[in-house]
């Protein structure tokens, strides 16, 4: 099954545009100074957009900083990670690191990139007016590092009205080679969260991989953007990445974040005691743009930050308890790797 992506209105193609790479891209690029409605008219056909420019070089400098703070430890404990000694370099501190969830939880500069002016302009515009942040995630991915199998976003974040967006920030230039993110476009409008599975390959890290859908990889298209671009998706998108091939010292850093609409409730945790499933709604959010109606139910602080493993000393299912995954190196000859199929998670 083929698609295509449809040409820019002519305002869109020669919009400001600082950023020269990639050369040659395809339609879905944007600058800040795009028309709204040219936004959501390409978001909506084909499941995403590129906003570059978006983050200045200082501010990726800064953000590029605040990372290596973060893996130090300099921010505050990370579930799940060792406090590292001092005594490491840079790039030996960095490489122990493939993700971590929730920064913004202790992060101030992190925690800023949710009100940048040029991602609420893409959010408002197809999202609505009022919007909400429910997750960070930031990605390290050193050169051999790996990446993650075809995916939704809405198989670990559900939305009870199929408003998620994540917002990629670009921290380095990501390319084919260093792993950068791929995009089925238009595979959204199926509506239909597909079957997820245990892969088993190395490429990717402990995320199981949705099958049974109706493309194939050749169908993908590679999403190249410079530092400072955010690539916005929705949350039903088929996308993927592939491992850090670049050479030795190279990094894929981005910050992603999770949004969604204020009207919709977030049942992203388990009922209490005596409250339906249809009324649950996880209240550790950020309302980032216009007005949240459920305010007066208060917000909480539940989240946070850990660590997210890369498959080095195996993978522990998210969502069957006790379950670990096995890659095909780790299992005799004969013997099966296919896993249960799992049910929806709660992280991503």
């Amino acid at each position: 099954m083929s698609t295509a992506t449809p040409d820019l209105p002519r305002s869109a193609s020669v919009a400001t545009r600082r950023s020269r790479f990639p050369l040659v891209r395809p339609a879905g690029y944007f600058s800040p100074d795009s028309d709204p409605a040219e936004l959501k008219a390409f978001y909506d056909a084909n499941g995403y957009l590129v906003m570059e420019d978006a983050f200045s070089p200082a501010e990726v400098a800064g953000l590029i900083d605040e990372t290596t703070q973060i893996c130090r430890g300099r921010r505050g404990e990370i579930q799940g990670s060792t406090p590292l000694p001092d005594t490491l370099t840079e790039d030996e501190v960095l490489r122990q690191f493939l993700c971590i969830h929730f920064p913004h939880k202790f992060s101030a500069p992190t925690k800023a990139t949710l009100f940048n002016p040029a991602t609420l302009k893409v959010l408002t515009s197809v999202v609505g007016p009022n919007v909400k942040c429910m997750q960070s995630m930031l990605f390290i991915k050193a050169s051999g590092k790996p990446g993650q199998a075809w995916h939704q976003d809405e198989d670990y974040i559900p939305t009870r009205d199929r408003s998620l967006v994540g917002g990629w920030i670009a921290l380095d230039r990501a390319t084919i080679e260093n792993g950068g993110l791929w995009v089925i476009p238009g595979s959204h409008k199926h509506g239909i969260l597909w079957e997820q599975e245990w892969h088993g390959d190395r490429r990717f890290d402990c995320a199981e991989e949705s099958r049974g859908f109706p493309y194939t990889d050749a169908d993908a298209v590679p999403v190249e953007v410079e530092a400072g671009s955010v690539v916005f998706f929705n949350g039903y998108l088929l996308h993927r990445s592939l491992p850090n091939r670049a050479p030795q010292g190279r990094y894929r850093r981005s910050l992603v974040n999770h949004f969604m609409s204020c009207e919709s409730y977030l049942p992203w945790n388990k009922p209490a005691d005596g409250t339906p499933m249809a009324k649950v709604d996880y209240r550790d959010v950020v309302v980032v743009a216009g007005k949240d109606p459920f305010a007066y139910r208060g917000y909480a602080d539940v989240a946070k930050p850990l660590l997210r493993g890369d498959g080095r000393s195996g993978c522990v299912s998210w969502s069957v308890a006790n379950n670990k995954h096995l890659y095909s190196d780790e299992v005799a000859p004969g013997e099966p790797i296919v896993q249960p199929a799992p049910s929806v998670s709660s992280v991503n």
